[in-house]
């Protein structure tokens, strides 16, 4: 299949690279530098979204947030009867909206970090209201998903596979707060970092702790990392605009954002979220 892909991140490369051996694909990025492992392994770099698509049956994208879509994508009105499958993390509302803007509209958004997706264990949300091409895209997908193929998941629109995709990033936004807490806490009675990952075993926090602690105790640089503060303070917004439109609260959702604020106020924005433990001081 002719796929034009654009967004080239570090989860859109690790995404592209799961596609570029079975399609034909044509890449486009922001920064242009970022399409050359794609190049690398026989992808065609495009030096605009328009020349991307011009022959494509399939767009992908995997943008940083719903603004990043509507500039890239809607407002130039750039898919026209196209199937779009968007891996972008918006809210439903967003989905929903382009949705209707777009008829060829199935959302994508995957549940995983770096490691997974280079492995081909990242969940995978696919909606849209239209069968057909929900289950085109699907099929498309499924390498990002195929280690864990139960993990891909079809959902009946666009909306809930954003909410999936919200609710996923919301346990790991609490959970990394959880994490902070804890060794604040610990440390408050004289254990050592250490002391405290080890206590947190077999506890609800064990899968935050067993991602993250290689970064805390110094095996693992923040530097990219896997999943950026910026990007999961987006999606902290993102899940506390979404709960407040139905009138309703997320107080461990805030409390993790002003922990994710504190670090992006320090530099911290674009090093991996872990920076909530690493530098809490």
């Amino acid at each position: 299949m002719k796929i034009a892909f654009l967004g080239l991140g570090r989860m859109g490369t690790e995404l592209a690279l799961k596609l570029v051996d079975d399609h034909d694909l044509t890449v486009w990025n922001r920064t242009a530098s970022k399409t050359q492992p794609l190049v690398d392994r026989g992808a065609t770099a495009a030096a605009t979204p328009e020349e991307a698509v011009a022959d494509a049956e399939l767009v992908i994208t995997s943008l940083f947030g719903p603004d990043e879509v509507r500039e890239v994508v809607v407002k130039p009105g750039l898919i026209g009867e196209r199937t779009w499958a968007d891996a972008t993390t918006v809210s439903p509302a967003d989905a929903r909206e382009f949705a209707e803007a777009v008829p060829g509209y199935v959302h994508t958004p995957v549940v995983g970090s770096l490691p997974p997706a280079r492995e081909g264990k990242l969940g995978v949300y696919v909606g849209g209201a239209d069968d057909s091409r929900r289950r085109s895209v699907a099929t498309v997908v499924a390498p990002w998903a195929a280690a864990n193929p139960d993990r891909l998941k079809e959902v009946e629109s666009a909306a809930a596979a954003a909410t999936g995709k919200l609710l996923a990033n919301l346990a790991l936004a609490v959970t990394i707060e959880g994490f902070k807490e804890a060794l604040v806490l610990g440390e408050s009675q004289g254990l050592s970092e250490a002391d405290v990952v080890d206590m947190l075993g077999s506890t609800g926090l064990e899968f935050i702790v067993n991602m993250k602690a290689p970064f805390l105790l110094g095996e693992r640089s923040t530097k990219p990392g896997d999943f950026s503060v910026d990007a999961i303070a987006k999606d902290a917004r993102l899940m506390l605009d979404t709960a407040a439109s139905a009138d309703r609260d997320l107080p461990a959702v805030a409390a993790a954002l002003r922990s994710l604020e504190a670090q992006q106020e320090a530099g911290h924005g674009d090093e991996d979220f872990s920076s909530v433990v690493e530098h809490r001081a």
